[in-house]
């Protein structure tokens, strides 16, 4: 079964140096969906170490729970996020919604 358009929660506002946590989530989707967030449609890897970024974001993505934290925010970290999950049957998308740090 495809998923449906998984729920998305991003915070509004979130001060420097604050966590902010990100979640998607749906539950129409057989098998289960896999979740991948993006920011401004670019893709965030789910394992931070092995990707090189043009700045050393923290954060823990979690792709079978679609939770996407960061521990400690910062200016580069503002921008419109998104999520997809993703099972054997297709994908859905949630809206895009703005960040800001």
């Amino acid at each position: 079964v495809k998923p449906m358009t998984p729920r998305c929660t991003v915070p509004k506002a979130v001060p420097v140096g604050k966590s902010a946590s990100l979640h998607c989530h749906e539950n129409e989707g057989f098998p289960k969906s896999t979740y991948s967030w993006y920011r401004n449609s670019e893709p965030l890897s789910p394992d931070t170490k092995s990707n090189a970024k043009p700045h050393n974001s923290s954060y823990t993505l979690n792709p079978a729970t679609g939770t996407l934290v960061f521990h400690a925010v910062h200016k580069g970290d503002t921008g419109r996020y998104s999520c997809i999950a993703t099972n054997d049957a297709g994908f859905a998308k949630c809206e895009e919604q703005e960040m800001e740090v």
